[in-house]
């Protein structure tokens, strides 16, 4: 199957093309950036579009021949769309917090992801021979593992694709990719650096409605992959009880009816944005202090 496409109308309608105030730009991000507008930078979408529809296959056909996508979001508005997206399509994510190692040294982190397994076996079986006060401490062990490494429990090495939200927080994820050689797609806002990035996608990474637009579009994309694996070894996909299931990513994002500003004398937005679709992106941006 061939990997999705998502639209310059979609982009425009969650905000994917509002930047950081100008002041707090990335200088190496000049080439995907428009203009500016009321004092935020407005990002290129005519060079997102096929700079996504890249990611996306590269996406599509590593997860075909069998690659696994590791999610990547610990920001507050990322961590509920990553971890959504990564289930969705049988892939796995971390959206709490990078441990330092968590791929370059795989070796102990597989070890701790073995012990979150066999405390959950302890805690689910007989627990009559333990105090109240061990089977307290016992589950706080697992319930901290869980929350750093469940994502990645039955990920089974390093993955073939990192997936990041915001490169700036997910700094040194990003890092590790870059040592063992896994190749990044990565959303860039206007206020971080391209480098170390191979499937660069210049895109708003703080609204809420953008953010689960990116998500939905990367497991639509694995998903098909997976797909297209499964059938290459003659596994009937239609006979199967439950159908795969793929987020509507064709239904549109509707932005919520505010006032409308008088016009800018700034350069305009690409594809005619409307001041109603960027006033309802401005109320979700969670601007960094």
């Amino acid at each position: 199957m061939a990997a999705p496409v998502v639209s310059m109308q979609q982009l425009l309608e969650s905000g994917a093309h509002f930047g950081h105030q100008t002041h707090r730009w990335n200088p190496k991000m000049k080439p995907y950036i428009f203009g500016d507008r009321n004092g935020v930078h407005i990002i290129d979408l005519s060079q997102t579009v096929p700079l996504f529809a890249r990611a996306l296959e590269f996406v599509n056909s590593t997860v075909a021949a069998g690659g696994k996508v590791l999610f990547v979001g610990t920001k507050r508005q990322a961590q509920e769309p990553i971890a959504e997206a990564a289930r969705r399509s049988g892939q796995h994510f971390v959206n709490h917090r990078w441990l330092g190692g968590m791929l370059t040294n795989w070796k102990t982190i597989s070890g701790s992801i073995k012990r979150m397994k066999t405390l959950e076996e302890q805690l689910s079986g007989d627990t009559t021979g333990l105090t109240k006060k061990e089977v307290l401490q016992l589950t706080r062990e697992k319930d901290k593992l869980e929350l750093s490494l469940g994502g990645i429990r039955d990920m089974g090495g390093v993955p073939d694709i990192m997936f990041v939200i915001d490169a700036n927080k997910e700094e040194l994820a990003i890092k590790e990719a870059n040592t063992l050689g896994i190749p990044v797609v990565a959303i860039l806002d206007s206020n971080v650096s391209p480098d170390g990035i191979a499937f660069p996608v210049p895109a708003n990474d703080d609204a809420s409605r953008a953010i689960r637009l990116y998500c939905e579009a990367i497991a639509i994309a694995a998903t098909r992959g997976n797909q297209d694996r499964q059938a290459s070894f003659g596994v009937d996909l239609g006979a199967q009880e439950v159908a795969p299931i793929e987020p509507a990513l064709s239904e549109p994002v509707v932005a919520e009816p505010v006032a409308a500003e008088p016009a800018a004398a700034e350069p305009e937005a690409p594809a005619a944005a409307t001041d109603t679709a960027e006033q309802a992106a401005e109320g979700e941006r969670q601007i960094d202090a």
